[in-house]
């Protein structure tokens, strides 16, 4: 017995056991001395951030004629980015890039360039959003913080996605979801577990920072009960909610597809770049004149006018069977020409009122469907159909978490290999097709495939003799 007990402890080899816990501690220590103090910095400046674009947006709706000088603020930020911007221009896709491959880092320039662009985008009445912003401050200053650090190639990419993550969760109050997008944004089908505690502590820290500076979010809220308990699901409206998980995931689809296309013809007819958001504006300027109204300019979080169009009105009647493509037109037409900001709260705004026209025209709950909506076009445009679930019951609580799963999960499959980030790599194709994406991006999926040659028919003509 005592011979058994003493290998049973020469087994267990206490010395090994001590050292690994040793450089376990080391590294959590490192880590936390690293990643606390970058989101405190991200969760700060995106309640900067988001307090200048309140005070942009209180300014536009107090002096609407700011809107004529839309083009003018376009062309500024052109020539800005045009001078001293070319090497951040790719946005959100070149944080995505550097996370796959890390090379030159992200540039420290590309925070104040898109705070900056992003504020005079809403003050002078452009319709785009802010996660774009604050996934850019989160992306650059960590760029940073890794080159500080001197971190490898793994490190880079740990750190870049909890930047990721910390401003996704700061700006939307969702840390949850924040964390979780970071991680699955990156490659269609697969989620990188590498950075999951690094990403969920960016976001939480992000968050409460931004919260501790006092910014307040939007509340939402689906009054809606389904029969019986909390969690029941009805089969009737389970069924609704994944076919208007198609339609959510086709409109995820337009949207990206049209901003993508829209913004190729600007590139191929407007070649001198700040020329772009100058020709932008003026385009914005003719859909207020021609539809008759300033609705969809700006976020469309919250408007001076009690009876305009909001994310929060599409919660309860009356249906609205148009504003989600209104806002899809202007938009596009904003972002495409080279205007600065994101694309995710005017998804919101488009979701919410096309669940709202959906709800309607099925006859089912008016929130409910636009509770779907709102997280269901970001899931199928953004490709994160479990951060956008996940993001959903943060927003929404867990009441209608199946539903709310269910439309997200449709919209994705639905919306195809396209989306609003292009630097996302395929790794588990949707759905099996003649050609082979696995392993491109999105970018690589969109471009036009050589048609294969066929052989050439011997005519019949060279057979008779």
């Amino acid at each position: 017995m005592r011979a058994i007990i003493g290998q049973f402890v020469r087994n267990l080899n206490f010395e090994d056991f001590a050292q690994t816990r040793r450089e376990h501690v080391v590294s959590v220590i490192r880590w936390v001395l690293i990643l606390v103090p970058m989101a405190v910095v991200i969760g700060s400046l995106c309640a900067t951030f988001l307090w200048s674009l309140d005070v942009a947006t209180r300014t536009r709706f107090a002096h609407p004629w700011l809107l004529y000088l839309l083009p003018v603020a376009g062309f500024g930020v052109g020539l800005i980015y045009h001078w001293v911007g070319r090497s951040v221009e790719g946005g959100n896709n070149l944080i995505v890039e550097q996370i796959h491959e890390p090379v030159d880092g992200v540039p420290l320039r590309m925070a104040p360039l898109i705070l900056v662009g992003t504020v005079i985008t809403h003050l002078f009445g452009g319709s785009a959003g802010r996660e774009g912003t604050a996934v850019q401050l989160g992306g650059s200053l960590a760029s940073s913080v890794a080159r500080i650090a001197k971190l490898d190639e793994s490190g880079v990419r740990i750190v870049l996605t909890a930047g990721i993550a910390a401003g996704f969760g700061a700006v939307f109050g969702t840390p949850l979801a924040g964390a979780v997008f970071a991680l699955e944004v990156l490659a269609i089908g697969r989620v990188e577990y590498s950075a999951l505690v690094p990403c969920l502590v960016a976001a939480i820290v992000g968050d409460w920072t931004c919260q501790m500076w006092g910014i307040h979010h939007g509340n939402y809220h689906i009054d809606y009960v389904a029969s019986g308990a909390a969690l029941t699901v009805e089969p009737l409206l389970l069924l609704q909610a994944a076919a208007a998980g198609v339609i959510f995931g086709l409109a995820g689809r337009l949207f990206a597809e049209a901003n993508h296309g829209l913004s190729g013809v600007f590139k191929r007819y407007i070649p001198y770049g700040p020329f772009r958001p100058l020709v932008g504006g003026l385009l914005v300027i003719g859909l207020v004149y021609t539809l008759g109204t300033q609705d969809y300019l700006g976020l469309g979080v919250w408007s001076a006018d009690p009876s305009a169009p909001t994310i929060a009105k599409f919660f309860e009647p009356p249906v609205d069977s148009w504003s989600w493509l209104l806002k899809i037109l202007f938009t596009v037409v904003t972002l495409s020409a080279g205007f600065k900001g994101g694309e995710v709260t005017p998804l919101f705004f488009i979701g919410a009122a096309l669940g709202n026209a959906v709800g309607g025209l099925f006859g089912a709950p008016i929130d409910l469907f636009a509770g779907l909506g709102f997280v269901a076009v970001f899931a199928g445009a953004a490709n994160t159909p479990l951060a956008c679930a996940i993001m959903g019951v943060e927003l929404f609580g867990a009441t209608h978490i199946v539903p709310i799963a269910v439309a997200c999960f449709t919209a994705y499959l639905c919306s195809g290999h396209s989306g609003i980030y292009l630097s996302q790599r395929i790794a588990v194709p949707k759905a099996r097709s003649g050609r082979s994406d696995v392993g491109g991006t999105l970018r690589d999926a969109r471009a036009p495939r050589p048609r294969p040659q066929t052989a050439a028919i011997p005519s019949t003509a060279s057979n008779e003799k």
